[in-house]
């Protein structure tokens, strides 16, 4: 069992946006889907501080000689969670600022002029490979697995071949002069990812109502169910609930919730409740419900 104590609430400042003075940390490249995330957040202007892995994300992001924050991938509406981040997230000193969803349109793009006859490779990430195989199929192409979209439309760029084409956002597209040939060639149309708003410190945004914790309860039989029904008989639903080990015990689980609320005052007095009800309690962020938003 964790050795850490309860957390008895956090001293959170109240604020309207969330800071940029330096740039946001991504994971990807210029013309990522992660960057497409950050604009729809903070605007197009927004500064990006690209990252090469998850990893990298994190570290930069908590560095605040680098970054005033990041933006991460959560969960997915097809793969679902992505395991790894919540537990980098949990391991971090970071905090949730916000959410972003995310509709993922993945594009066939080439150099200006060229056609589909012309094509004979086409180069992407793996994932967006496979949720393109319904049209990919219908094609001779060779399919070339790359490390990031972004950078595969780059690459068309700069090879200037007539016989290469890439599969990535409408961004990248813009950004390396690319022609949409075949757009939205996804296989599933309503394809969403969830991104989270990191920031170094905790706050709470002028008319929050959701809110990221973690738990652990002291896995006696019902605990689990006990917290739930605490849960719903203070009117506040839970949008996820996430299992993940907690490092070091013999398969024994902590818990990440998301909550959604009608007044902090209602949040703010569940967690009274919750402290009382759990072994280890932390507050990941208290932040406002993202709307779902198109990748153009």
């Amino acid at each position: 069992m964790s050795k850490k104590k309860k957390n008895k609430g956090q001293k959170l400042e109240k604020s309207t946006t969330v800071a940029t003075s330096k740039p946001i940390a991504i994971q990807g490249y210029e013309g990522s889907f992660h960057q497409v995330a950050a604009r729809k957040f903070f605007g197009k202007k927004v500064e990006i501080l690209p990252c090469a892995t998850f990893i990298d994300l994190i570290r930069d992001a908590s560095d605040s000689k680098k970054a005033s924050g990041g933006i991460m991938a959560i969960e997915n509406s097809i793969a679902g969670s992505i395991l790894p981040n919540y537990n980098l997230l949990q391991k971090s000193s970071l905090f949730v600022a916000g959410e972003v969803y995310l509709q993922i349109d993945q594009n066939l793009m080439v150099n200006p002029g060229v056609k589909l006859s012309d094509v004979k490779e086409v180069h992407s990430h793996p994932m967006a490979l496979q949720q393109c195989l319904g049209f990919l199929n219908t094609y001779p192409w060779k399919l070339i697995e790359t490390d990031d979209t972004a950078l595969s439309a780059k690459h068309v760029h700069l090879k200037k071949s007539k016989h290469i084409a890439a599969i990535a956002s409408k961004l990248a597209a813009e950004m390396f002069d690319l022609e949409l040939i075949a757009p939205k060639i996804n296989d599933v149309k309503h394809n969403y990812t969830r991104f989270l708003v990191l920031q170094q410190h905790p706050s709470v945004v002028e008319g929050a109502n959701k809110a990221s914790i973690n738990f652990h309860t002291d896995h006696d039989k019902g605990c689990l169910a006990k917290v739930l029904a605490l849960i719903a008989s203070q009117d506040i639903n839970i949008s996820k609930l996430q299992s993940f080990p907690i490092a070091g015990s013999q398969f024994k689980y902590g818990f990440h919730a998301d909550l959604e609320f009608e007044s902090l005052k209602q949040f703010n007095s569940l967690l009274k409740k919750l402290t009382a009800k759990t072994k280890y309690m932390r507050v990941l962020g208290i932040y406002k419900k993202g709307k779902f938003n198109s990748a153009s």
